[in-house]
């Protein structure tokens, strides 16, 4: 039988009323594994290929005759995007007579009443209104849920390895237990776009691994994409009346052109940024006396602004631009847009991809086009300007996403102890009082936090039974204390995320600024801020201070960026770049180029350094007034480097995968390496203890110091992997 005709006959009439000839090829091979309800399924294919439908139409079939609670419990990492699937569903759930219920904190109080009366149908729900409902309502949810029988996760790579992604994960095992299904747990479907190294995902979607996991790509997925990268030069002596242009300015001119009069979104990565770029085109159309067509999009807008510049993609009737971050890379259907525009390099080749998926839907070429601005160089430029190495990141980044159809797998090392912390309060919240045993059991055995072992998990709990969270009952059941009290009343518990903590950056007695904390920070590490370059001679935890005094030097990049940063492999390709001295992608057709001609002259600057500067075979050279070490390797096992030589008695800081160490020569630094090669590198835990703020995740001031730095460690450092490159690049 076909995989059509095995979807209930109403669906085959929505499907004949949508004008569709066929099923896709991912909709078909979803079919049977769906309705099996057997095992978890994982669906990854790009952007508009038809993941939703390929998920919702078996699984609607399956729970057709069922009237009697959710029969489906959808999850999605964003409210908007549950709002779009409610659209999108509404009219098959229609033609099932299904209710489906959108439910978060915007939503309708009205049809969330409507559920909380008569549960059935479909849940469309985020991670915290699910914890809410545990903890609140757990009698409530063991009804309602009782009949569950698919749980589908929107956007699943946003979730893997983060916090939110464990959290959600215990969630979904809470779930289980509550209902009674942790012996034969609920089915998982999984949709993704973006998943690098897809064999090894599984263990992510179910980690205690209780069910066997289906994977479905689209092979039918190739797509026509037209890439090109544009290099801007900016002068760097610039003065008051100076005819000539900043780099960001002719980059506003060049989105100017080819912007207007189509729709686009423009990913400029940062806010501040994207309400530069996004008021200076607005400037324009108004100094040109034409309707504006650009307008920013991120998450400090408020809802109504960022939902009418959707709603105005969506109808696809005036050309509109979005400037925006994040917000609008995941799956919230914005209609057709005609390119996507990457202004400096892209935060990760899976984002690269993911934005890419936005391009090109219903049939036409994917269009990139990457503007990336490098400074005018003088004998003081660093060597990362001197590289160019913000243009040959981007050239490599696309070269792995096109040639190679890489990017990165989900780092699954982190212990995410934070948010253990955030599940054990709320699954003592849950239940009223708790044994230990059984929480280890939950979250730990049976849970997503499996690399947590019991002497690690007995300091946490000492720990919260320390400052009050927790309090043991004679019985031995844990409960409550009035700190994990006061915690779990507040509305902002549920969420396990949280603004990084901003620090004040000072300089004598003044201010002249804040900071977000979210890389590692240490004394003696020189940062850029508000245009001028400082040493770091202290950082005040208590405080929330960062003290720094003006220093002089090459200009490194601008201070920023999250958690460990850039992949191996990322920089691994840049240096194979540098030693071809071509970036083309090879076809049977010939070498592809994709660069204009100022991006390809600033690409022949950074390879002339690169062999002059010797970097093909020597990872270590003298540069101006310092000493560099250059590993071509992620940023971890740069941070390991790093911290490795901090400890040693060197001035060490790390600025896009270069090490620039100061007041030493090439030998003493050779010398030390030779020494962490031959005796070992120090472990993570005794790395991270050099961090003076370790705070990344919303408890770690909860946890025992010992596990804060453990921790902190696996987040931030891979001594293995720097012991395996020092015997590598360092001759015995």
């Amino acid at each position: 039988m076909e995989a059509y005709q095995k979807l209930d006959i109403r669906i085959q009439k929505w499907i004949y009323k949508q004008g569709w000839p066929d099923l896709r090829a991912i909709q078909k091979k979803a079919v049977d594994p769906i309705l099996a309800a057997d095992r978890d399924v994982l669906i990854s294919a790009s952007t508009a290929a038809g993941k939703t439908e390929a998920a919702f139409l078996p699984a609607c079939t399956a729970i057709s005759d069922c009237r009697e609670g959710f029969g489906i419990v959808y999850i999605s990492p964003l409210k908007a995007l549950i709002n779009d699937q409610y659209r999108r569903l509404e009219g098959l759930c229609e033609q099932m007579d299904l209710a489906v219920t959108p439910w978060h904190g915007d939503a309708a109080r009205s049809r969330k009443k409507r559920a909380w009366r008569e549960p059935s149908g479909i849940l469309l729900i985020t991670p915290e209104s699910l914890e809410a409902m545990l903890i609140n309502h757990p009698g409530w949810v063991k009804e309602a849920f009782a009949s569950l029988r698919y749980l589908i996760i929107d956007e699943f790579h946003a979730f893997i390895g983060s916090e939110r992604g464990h959290h959600m994960l215990s969630l979904l095992n809470r779930l289980d237990h509550l209902v009674g299904r942790l012996g034969d747990p609920v089915p998982r479907i999984a949709l993704s776009a973006t998943l690098g190294e897809i064999e090894r995902v599984p263990p992510s979607l179910r980690p205690n691994g209780r069910r066997g996991c289906e994977i479905i790509t689209d092979d039918d997925g190739k797509s026509t994409i037209r890439v090109q990268v544009k290099g801007f030069l900016n002068p760097i002596d610039l003065k008051p009346n100076d005819p000539r242009q900043t780099a960001d300015q002719k980059i506003c001119d060049e989105l100017y052109r080819v912007c207007r009069g189509d729709s686009h979104l423009v990913f400029a990565n940062s806010r501040k940024r994207t309400e530069a770029i996004a008021a200076d085109l607005t400037d324009r159309c108004e100094q040109n006396g034409v309707p504006n067509e650009f307008f920013p999009h991120h998450g400090s807008l408020s809802k109504e602004l960022r939902e009418d510049l959707e709603i105005r993609l969506q109808q696809e009737r005036l050309p509109t631009t979005a400037v925006c971050t994040t917000t609008l890379e995941l799956g919230i259907d914005i209609g057709k847009v005609n390119s996507i525009v990457q202004v400096a390099a892209a935060p990760s080749v899976s984002s690269l991809r993911q934005r890419l998926g936005r391009s090109g839907r219903r049939g036409g070429a994917a269009v990139l086009r990457a503007m990336i601005a490098e400074d005018d160089l003088t004998p003081e430029s660093s060597i990362n300007d001197k590289l160019r190495l913000e243009l040959v990141q981007s050239l490599a980044m696309i070269r792995l996403l096109i040639r190679d159809q890489w990017f990165e797998p989900a780092d699954t090392h982190d212990y995410h102890l934070s948010t253990l912390i955030h599940q054990v309060l709320a699954i003592t919240a849950q239940w009223g009082g708790i044994q230990a045993g059984q929480l280890y059991t939950l979250l730990c055995r049976e849970g997503p936090f499996s690399q947590v072992n019991t002497d690690q998990f007995k300091a946490l709990l000492g720990q919260l039974g320390e400052c009050q969270c927790l309090t043991q009952l004679g019985t031995g059941e844990l409960v409550l204390g009035v700190e994990g009290e006061r915690l779990v009343n507040q509305y902002t518990f549920y969420a396990v995320f949280q603004t990084p903590e901003e620090y004040r950056v000072v300089n004598g007695s003044r201010t002249i600024g804040s900071l977000p904390v979210e890389t590692m920070i240490l004394p003696e590490q020189h940062i850029v801020f508000a245009g001028k370059r400082w040493i770091v001679l202290d950082v005040d935890k208590e405080g929330r201070v960062i003290h720094v005094q003006a220093t002089k030097g090459g200009k490194p990049p601008t201070f920023g960026g999250t958690g460990p940063g850039l992949h191996d492999m990322i920089r691994e390709e840049m240096q194979r770049i540098y030693r071809e001295g071509d970036y083309r992608i090879e076809t049977s057709q010939g070498s592809i180029d994709f660069a204009d001609a100022s991006a390809w002259a600033l690409f022949e600057q950074g390879v002339a350094f690169f062999n002059e500067a010797g970097l093909d075979t020597n990872p270590v050279i003298k540069h101006n007034r310092e000493i560099l070490v250059v590993t071509w390797r992620g940023d971890k096992l740069v941070n390991t480097l790093t911290a490795a030589l901090v400890m040693n008695g060197f001035r060490a800081s790390n600025y896009a995968g270069v090490i620039e160490i100061i007041e030493t020569t090439r030998d003493s630094v050779f010398e030390c390496l030779e020494t962490l090669r031959d005796d070992g590198m120090p472990n993570e835990t005794v790395l991270a203890e050099i961090v003076p703020e370790k705070l990344v995740e919303k408890y770690d001031e909860l946890l025992p110091e010992s596990l804060l730095t453990e921790g902190y460690g696996r987040r931030f450092f891979d001594s293995a992997a720097a012991e395996c490159w020092l015997n590598q690049v360092l001759a015995r």
